[in-house]
């Protein structure tokens, strides 16, 4: 079974350009093959990347619901319903030189999300058996982890700002990852954006508080500022020796370490 880590935090931390420099350090490290999985109905994961993305679960899942409403349908004769949502489900899994990527999106209009994200249990559980590592990329907040969309977890890897407000966040994040017996072997705090990358006693005071292993603490990018406001993917243009990274590669080998 692939060893599975999943990226949480609230929204606005930078969660997702960590959870992006943290496939690109596995598949240096040819950890692979690695499926990047990105949750988050509001998806950019493959931006920080730099992957395009044909169609998600979400859209593929509307354009069933229409073929079923269509005539004639475009469902190949001879192919019943259940065979061509396999087939297309399949076509979303995006093939890249060092991991392959599975977008959830969303389906179209109001109403809940239910629907896709069943989709998405199924599909990661089907495929992560061909996978060393799956990565996920979860929604700000605590949505996936109270409705089960992992059954298997190995190792959490909390993100926060150096706020209080943001560590209190993940304190509860981390509480809920408990009450659902998710039961990973690891699950250790990043903080990111922290001016010289150094934390003030009020935020250390918090994270002991909340009973947080905090495995490193990320420092402020202008770069990663700037690479954001330009649409370039950050995972990509970073330098080698960029803090950031290093600072990120440190904690990743400090909580996989400790599996």
């Amino acid at each position: 079974m692939a060893y599975t880590i999943a990226v949480a935090g609230k929204g606005g931390v930078g969660k997702t350009t960590l959870c992006g420099l943290l496939i690109q350090y596995l598949c240096k490290k040819e950890k692979g093959p690695i499926l990047a999985v990105d949750a988050d109905a509001n998806s950019n994961l493959n931006e920080v990347l730099g992957v395009k993305v044909e169609a998600t679960l979400g859209e593929i899942r509307e354009e069933i619901a229409r073929a079923e409403m269509m005539n004639p349908s475009p469902i190949p004769a001879g192919m019943s319903k259940q065979e061509y949502a396999a087939f297309r489900f399949n076509s979303a899994l995006i093939e890249e030189d060092d991991y392959d990527m599975l977008v959830m999106g969303r389906t179209q209009g109001s109403g809940c999300y239910c629907y896709v994200n069943g989709l998405l249990t199924t599909q990661v559980a089907r495929l992560s058996g061909s996978y060393q590592y799956v990565v996920v990329d979860n929604e700000a907040g605590m949505e996936h982890i109270s409705r089960g969309i992992l059954p298997h977890v190995d190792a959490v890897l909390l993100v926060s700002d150096c706020s209080r407000r943001g560590v209190q966040a993940v304190g509860r994040i981390a509480e809920l990852v408990k009450e659902c017996n998710l039961n990973p072997k690891v699950m250790g705090l990043i903080v990111n954006r922290a001016p010289e990358g150094k934390l003030n006693e009020g935020t250390r005071e918090e994270i002991e508080k909340q009973g947080l292993n905090l495995v490193g603490v990320v420092p402020h990018s202008e770069d990663v500022y700037e690479m954001d406001c330009e649409g370039k993917a950050t995972a990509i243009n970073l330098p080698e020796d960029s803090p950031v990274r290093e600072a990120l590669i440190q904690a990743v080998e400090k909580l996989l370490h400790s599996k």
